[in-house]
């Protein structure tokens, strides 16, 4: 998991005096907002990375062609959580991953607490800009916390049982310890 400072992250939004400019001109790396990715999305040039920053209440089906294959423009799709207690970005993320098979970076902003990050990792984040109180060397550690899930996630979507399973069949040293404890091997 990468911690994003936004004092040095090479991806820059595009604002006016009034708030995001409605038209942006094309540069790499820049972070539209929605209403800007529509707008410019037809005329945007398809080899620039661009990546954009979505509310939690958008359905992120609207955005499938923009998301894999040959049509694939965006490479950083950014979720927002406006509270900690508001889960519907890890929705986002999973659907991102799991059905349209989004493989550009996916990165957590707003209210993002150390406690969030191993759900984070296992819906599909691999970037994470923090809450200003948040400290990095917590966040580390919190995601050694487990060593493993007994549930599948976007990253290993078999359980623990069938991960222990599969190693047994393969010969990979599971063996006994696994047909006695499956699930137990994470």
């Amino acid at each position: 998991m990468r911690f994003i400072d936004a004092r040095t992250d090479p991806w820059k939004t595009v604002r006016g005096e009034d708030g995001p400019l409605p038209h942006p001109d094309p540069m790499p790396q820049r972070l539209l907002t929605l209403e800007q990715w529509h707008a410019v999305r037809d005329t945007w040039p398809a080899q620039l990375p661009t990546g954009v920053r979505l509310p939690n209440t958008l359905d992120v089906d609207e955005l499938s062609a923009d998301l894999r294959g040959p049509g694939a423009r965006l490479s950083l799709v950014v979720l927002h959580f406006p509270k900690w207690t508001d889960g519907r970005a890890y929705s986002q993320a999973r659907v991102l991953r799991a059905r349209h098979r989004f493989d550009g970076e996916l990165r957590a902003t707003g209210e993002v607490l150390v406690d969030m990050l191993p759900l984070l990792q296992r819906c599909g984040f691999d970037a994470v800009q923090l809450r200003h109180d948040q400290r990095i060397e917590d966040a580390v550690r919190a995601l050694g916390f487990f060593a493993g899930h007994y549930q599948g996630d976007v990253r290993e979507p078999r359980p623990a049982f069938a991960r222990d399973l599969s190693a047994q069949s393969m010969g990979n040293g599971a063996g006994e310890a696994a047909e006695l404890f499956a699930g137990q091997g994470i």
